[in-house]
């Protein structure tokens, strides 16, 4: 019933019994909607946990596709390292233009050739201008798109019909 601190309260003349009923009220009020509680605290815990495992899982997505974009590049690394070829001796200056800037390079004439054809690529790996062929840039570019391979487009255009120069053809690889 009362308990000891209660009585001894009482005794003292600090409570009164209404308050001490109102007090045990309460109480039993709050041992009732304690399990409310149990369960509003439980299905927080439960959100908590998804909410964690939806952040864990979405960043650990982000990890392998970082994963897999580093080996992608890797691969395409490897295979400029494999395919390029030495430009060494290259006196003809080659024009092209990455990243909206001219750049230029030198080239021996039969690279010039294969280059203004469209038969080679030019890539740029590790800050210098690797020369590799058709193929093996179609595959870099397969494999790492956002690095700046340039490849010469050969057009062919079909001349008007009224067009009095049509028998005299401008070479594409004319030099000014």
């Amino acid at each position: 019933m009362i308990n000891s601190l209660q009585a001894q309260l009482l005794k003292a003349g600090l409570v009164d019994e209404k308050k001490i009923k109102q007090a045990q009220r309460a109480k039993k009020k709050a041992v009732k909607n304690a399990p409310e509680k149990v369960h509003d605290t439980a299905a927080a815990v439960e959100k908590a946990r998804t909410e964690k495992a939806e952040r864990d899982r979405q960043l650990n997505l982000q990890r392998q596709e970082e994963a897999a974009r580093k080996e992608r590049e890797a691969q395409a690394k490897q295979i400029i390292d494999q395919a390029k070829i030495d430009r060494a001796g290259g006196e003809t200056a080659y024009q092209f233009v990455m990243k909206n800037k001219i750049k230029k390079i030198h080239v021996t004439d039969e690279q010039f050739n294969m280059l203004s054809r469209g038969k080679l690529g030019i890539v740029r790996l590790s800050g210098q201008y690797q020369l590799i062929p058709l193929d093996a840039a179609e595959k870099v570019m397969e494999r790492a798109p956002h690095w700046p391979v340039v490849i010469a487009k050969v057009e062919a255009e079909q001349p008007d019909e009224d067009d009095p120069y049509a028998d005299f053809k401008i070479p594409d690889d004319l030099m000014w």
